[in-house]
């Protein structure tokens, strides 16, 4: 097993496992709904957590414009400028933030944006560049999509990108970028109780590399958040749900994932595996061109994640175990007739 993967096609190699920033960006809202993880965060606490991180061997940063409004970029800018050149960052855009009042305020899809947005997180993070740039708007139609190909490869020629990807859950709009110059990567959320077979397929046809959000179903798969347990936080983004959240329901985890997960459990735990750890090492062995990238909110949880590289991909029987067991577990809440 290999602790390093491409971060995208033809690109360097970082560590198989990166650090999702989400969390470590602090308190932000779009209007009404809380985005950020609680009011636990702290500045000086997020940045033990990205030290404790590359301490530990994760070497790639995923972070974008719109986690904490700014302010994970800053973050990192400040915690990690002094070892820039041993660190790959990876940034989003296409979301409007107003970083006085912690605010996502709306999104910009245009090809002059790219650039504004670019040089906006350049200077958050204190860089003259980035290692890959991904689209964060995750439904924008296949038309517009397109019509940003330009400055993107522009930005590349220049030197402020090493490639550009989109961070999107529906393969169709994925697989409209291939073949273009400087596309390298997709990101997307899937994990060991929620595959996205699709999209893993679309990385392992085309040799692009998939970053692999939501490994841990935010915060679901760490083991933290038992079957009728509750998040009370009103600053929890999971507290309120989103539509687009799919593991708890106003603060409750969601049955059919608590089901499946309850399935594998031993499977994950496996050979002095943790729960978390488990289920990355499944995302591991899922397909060579996947770099989970979960996130941390305290420094344990950041050693726990990069532990999972010592243990590597599960084995092929541990794969077909656990793909068995949830199958079972899928159509046994099914029969139930349960949504």
């Amino acid at each position: 097993m290999t602790a390093e993967r491409p971060l995208y096609a033809n690109g360097p190699s970082v560590s198989a496992i990166g650090m999702g920033t989400w969390a470590t960006g602090g308190p932000c809202s779009f209007g009404e709904q809380p985005l950020g993880w609680g009011s636990s965060w702290t500045r000086v606490g997020a940045a033990a957590v990205l030290r404790a991180a590359f301490d530990a061997g994760i070497n790639v940063f995923d972070t974008a414009d719109a986690y904490g409004a700014g302010m994970a970029e800053r973050l990192i800018g400040e915690t990690l400028h002094g070892v820039r050149d041993q660190i790959a960052i990876v940034t989003k855009w296409g979301n409007v933030v107003d970083e006085v009042n912690r605010q996502l305020v709306g999104v910009d899809p245009s090809p002059p944006y790219v650039r504004t947005a670019l040089d906006a997180s350049l200077t958050r993070l204190r860089t003259d560049h980035v290692d890959l740039y991904l689209l964060h708007l995750s439904g924008l139609p296949a038309s517009q999509a397109e019509d940003l190909l330009g400055v993107l490869q522009e930005l590349m020629a220049e030197g402020k990108v090493g490639a550009y990807g989109w961070s999107t859950d529906d393969p169709s709009l994925a697989a409209t970028w291939i073949g273009q110059p400087g596309f390298g990567a997709v990101e997307f959320e899937a994990n060991v109780v929620n595959d996205a077979p699709d999209l893993v397929t679309i990385c392992d046809d085309h040799d692009l590399a998939g970053l692999v959000r939501g490994p841990l179903g935010t915060g679901l798969l760490g083991g933290g958040h038992p079957a009728g347990s509750q998040i009370t936080d009103v600053d929890d983004f999971r507290f309120r749900s989103p539509d687009w959240l799919n593991y708890f329901d106003n603060g409750r985890p969601v049955d059919r994932y608590m089901r499946r997960l309850d399935a594998i459990r031993d499977v994950l735990t496996g050979n002095g595996r943790t729960l978390a750890q488990g289920a990355l090492c499944w995302l591991l062995a899922r397909s060579p061109h996947l770099i989970p990238i979960p996130g941390a909110r305290s420094v344990e949880q950041a050693r726990d994640n990069a532990g999972a590289l010592q243990h590597g991909p599960l084995t092929p029987d541990e794969l077909s175990e656990i793909r068995e067991l949830v199958t079972v577990a899928h159509a046994s809440f099914d029969g139930r007739g349960s949504n």
